[in-house]
C-alpha cells in the first residue's frame, strides 16, 4: 500500500485530503476521558497540514442509530484535536450536507476541519452495497485524496473505510503503517519465547485468536471473566462468576490441542471474589476475599486475579521476547479489582522483550492505572482490529488501501 510519505512526495498542497481517523474516544458527557486515539492520528494530520493540504478529518463515535444524536457528536474530539495541533479546527455539523460542503469549501491550505459523526448517516454502516456506495459517493465529493488512518475501524466494511478508498487516490497514514508493522512482528518470524495474555469478559470474543495463536505462541495466559469458562471446563466450581457454558466443549478442545502442541496454557491459581458486582460510578469499597481458583464458593463471583496468580503471570512473562496482551484481568475500573491488570502491565514494563498492548480496555487500563505509555513497545488503537488480524482474517479497510 502507498504510504503517506509517498503521497506527500507527489504533492498535496491545495488538495482536499480526507483522513479517515478513529476519534472514537470515551466521553463523560462532553468531556473526553481518554484522548489516546486523537493523539494517535495527530502526526498524520500535522504532516498533511504542514504540506499545505486542506485536511478533512472524519470518524465515527459510539453506536448511534444512523441518525444525528447529540450524545455522540464529534464536537469535543474536534476541539481536542485543535488543542493538540495548536490551531483552530473547523467543525461541520453534518456529514455530507450543507455544513460539511460549506466547511470544506472555506478551508484554506494547511488548515484542518472535522466533519460530524459518520454514523449519523445510515449509509456508513449499511450492509447494502448500494446504500453504502451512495454515501461513499457523497463523501468522495468532499475530497481529492483519501488517507486511511483509523486502524480501530479497518475490520469494518463501512463506507468511509472500505468503499471510499476505491473512489479516490489513496494512501495509508502513519498510524496504520505502524500498527500493521507491529502486527507483522506478532505473526511473521516472531522472536521467542512468545507469550500471549488474553483477558476480558467473554471467551467467545477470543476463540478465533486463541485458535490461530495455538499454532504460533509458546504460552497463553488467560485472565478476566473468560478464565472462569476455562476453570469450569477443568471441572472446578466457579460460583456466580461469569460463565459461558456453551463454550466449554471448544475450550476443552483448545486445552487438548495446546497440550499436544506443547503450548503452555496458564490459568489463575487464585482469584479475588465478592458477593456483588462493584459500583463503578461511586467506586465505593466492597467486601471481597481471595480464594483458590479451584475452590470458589457458591454465591460469589471472581472479579480479579489473586496475588499468587499475579506472581505466576509475572514469572511467565519475565523471559518472553515477544508479548501480546489483550483484555484486562479483572474489573480494573474499581480499585478493589485492579491489581491483576496492574500486575500484568507492570510485568510488561519490567520485561526486556517487545510488548504490544492490544487496544480496547487494555489500552485504557494502562492509562487509567497511570503507566507511562512509552514503557511499552506499542499500544494499539484498535482492539477488535488487532484481534482479527491475529486471527488471520482479511481486514476490509486494509484491503481497500492496497493498490
Amino acid at each position: 500500500m502507498k504510504t503517506i510519505d509517498e503521497l506527500l512526495a507527489e504533492g498535496v498542497a491545495g488538495k482536499r485530503v480526507f483522513v479517515r481517523a478513529d476519534l472514537n474516544v470515551p466521553l463523560s458527557g462532553t468531556t473526553i476521558t481518554d484522548d489516546g486515539r486523537i493523539r494517535a492520528v495527530q502526526p498524520t494530520v500535522e504532516k498533511l497540514a504542514a504540506a499545505g493540504a486542506k485536511v478533512i478529518v472524519a470518524s465515527h463515535l459510539g453506536r448511534p442509530k444512523g441518525a444525528p444524536d447529540p450524545a455522540f457528536s464529534l464536537a469535543p474530539a474536534a476541539a481536542r484535536l485543535g488543542e493538540l495541533i495548536g490551531a483552530d479546527v473547523a467543525f461541520a455539523t453534518d456529514t455530507v450536507g450543507e455544513s460539511a460542503r460549506a466547511t470544506v469549501a472555506a478551508l484554506a491550505d494547511g488548515r484542518v476541519a472535522v466533519i460530524e459523526n459518520l454514523r449519523f448517516n445510515a449509509g456508513e454502516t449499511s450492509k447494502d452495497d448500494a446504500e453504502r456506495g451512495a454515501f461513499a459517493d457523497q463523501l468522495a465529493e468532499l475530497a481529492d485524496v483519501y488517507v486511511g488512518d483509523g486502524f480501530g475501524a479497518v475490520h469494518r466494511k463501512h463506507a468511509s473505510v472500505f468503499d471510499l478508498p476505491a473512489r479516490l487516490p489513496h494512501a495509508a497514514g502513519d498510524l496504520i503503517a505502524t500498527e500493521v508493522g507491529v502486527l507483522k512482528k506478532l505473526t511473521e518470524d516472531v522472536a521467542r519465547p512468545y507469550a500471549v495474555v488474553l483477558g476480558g469478559s467473554k471467551v467467545s470474543d477470543k476463540l478465533g485468536v486463541i485458535d490461530h495463536l495455538l499454532e504460533r505462541a509458546d504460552r497463553i495466559l488467560i485472565g478476566g471473566g473468560m478464565a472462569y469458562t476455562f476453570l469450569k471446563a477443568q471441572g472446578h466450581e466457579v460460583g456466580s462468576s461469569l460463565l459461558q457454558e456453551d463454550q466449554i466443549p471448544v475450550v476443552l478442545e483448545y486445552l487438548k490441542r495446546a497440550e499436544e502442541k506443547g503450548v503452555e496454557f496458564v490459568l489463575p491459581v487464585d482469584v479475588v471474589v465478592s458477593g456483588q458486582f462493584p459500583d463503578l460510578k461511586t467506586k465505593a469499597p466492597t467486601e471481597h476475599s481471595t480464594v483458590p481458583a479451584d475452590a470458589i464458593p457458591a454465591g460469589v463471583m471472581g472479579l480479579d486475579n489473586g496475588p499468587e496468580t499475579d506472581k505466576l503471570y509475572a514469572s511467565k512473562l519475565a523471559d518472553a521476547v515477544t508479548v501480546f496482551w489483550n483484555g484486562p484481568m479483572g474489573v480494573f475500573e474499581h480499585p478493589d479489582y485492579a491489581e491483576g491488570t496492574r500486575a500484568v502491565a507492570q510485568a510488561l514494563v519490567d520485561s526486556e522483550g517487545f510488548s504490544v498492548v492490544g487496544g480496547g480496555d487494555s489500552a485504557a487500563a494502562v492509562r487509567i492505572l497511570g503507566f507511562d505509555e512509552n514503557a511499552f513497545g506499542h499500544i494499539s488503537t484498535g482492539g477488535g482490529a488487532s484481534l482479527e488480524y491475529l486471527e488471520g482474517k482479511t481486514l476490509p479497510g486494509l484491503a481497500a488501501l492496497e493498490d
